[in-house]
């Protein structure tokens, strides 16, 4: 038996708790990587490290507030310190609270800006360095770092104007970042789900929640394991592949 294209690698996962977090913990530790399982519900962590292991994959439950940038860089250090090493970064945590300017609180579009926005910028740049290394010595020769936005990056649309912001925004990162970080081999990538059945309308008011649901009604939504399907295809490629962008909509949604 050939083996698994990720073996010997190290990935950290964000937002690991549950949906595309933990499906694409599960998806990566399946391609050989030993993941880093990075959230703030440390109970759902465990649970996903023993489920990995019973599968005879090895994962590490970290739980850290990345919104916190002294947490985001102990929880890269901790990851360093128990695996070894860092190939892959999934900067997949994001929340989503949908209302117009005018019913819409300054604390929901700040909680946006702090997990969506801060803390991806938190843990990207504590990361960087050890990704740069790993690039240069991994037998693989490449790193990876792949951002989770969404279709709410290309389309806008009344009621998630600061969720547009911050996914609008995320794109452009992952793009000039990529730039950079080319001549070192560490590949950045970003990935943009349409609807999908996750725990992140959870979060809403029940009128807002209602509505959000009524406008996918007719839409049969993505799994949390087909974006975790798309996450592993990008880093399992060879160095000389580079998957940039990967938008994966529900096959039923129009935007």
């Amino acid at each position: 038996m050939s083996e698994k294209p990720l073996a010997g690698s190290v990935a950290l996962v964000t937002g690991a708790s549950s949906g595309i977090g933990a499906a694409t913990a599960r998806r990566l530790a399946e391609e050989g990587a030993a993941v880093a399982l990075v959230a703030r519900r440390r109970d759902r962590l465990d649970r996903l490290a023993e489920d990995i292991a019973n599968l005879g994959g090895r994962a590490h439950a970290l739980e850290a507030d990345i919104t916190e940038p002294e947490q985001a860089y102990q929880a890269v250090q901790d990851t360093l310190g128990r695996l070894e090493r860092l190939d892959i970064l999934v900067n997949n945590a994001g929340i989503m609270l949908l209302g117009t300017a005018l019913h819409t609180t300054i604390e929901e579009w700040d909680r946006m800006v702090s997990l969506n926005v801060a803390a991806l910028l938190h843990v990207t740049h504590a990361a960087v360095p050890y990704l740069i290394d790993a690039a240069a010595t991994s037998p693989r020769q490449v790193a990876d770092i792949v951002n989770v936005s969404s279709t709410a990056g290309r389309v806008a649309r009344p009621g998630s104007s600061v969720y547009n912001l911050t996914k609008f925004g995320l794109n452009g990162f992952t793009e000039a970042l990529r730039q950079e970080l080319l001549v070192e081999r560490v590949r950045v990538g970003i990935v943009e789900p349409g609807t999908v059945r996750t725990e992140l309308v959870d979060h809403l008011g029940e009128a807002t929640r209602e509505a959000a649901l009524r406008q996918v009604s007719g839409i049969e939504p993505l799994r949390a394991e087909d974006i975790a399907d798309a996450i592993g295809y990008i880093v399992t490629r060879e160095r000389r592949v580079a998957v940039n962008e990967m938008l994966v909509r529900a096959g039923d949604q129009t935007w």
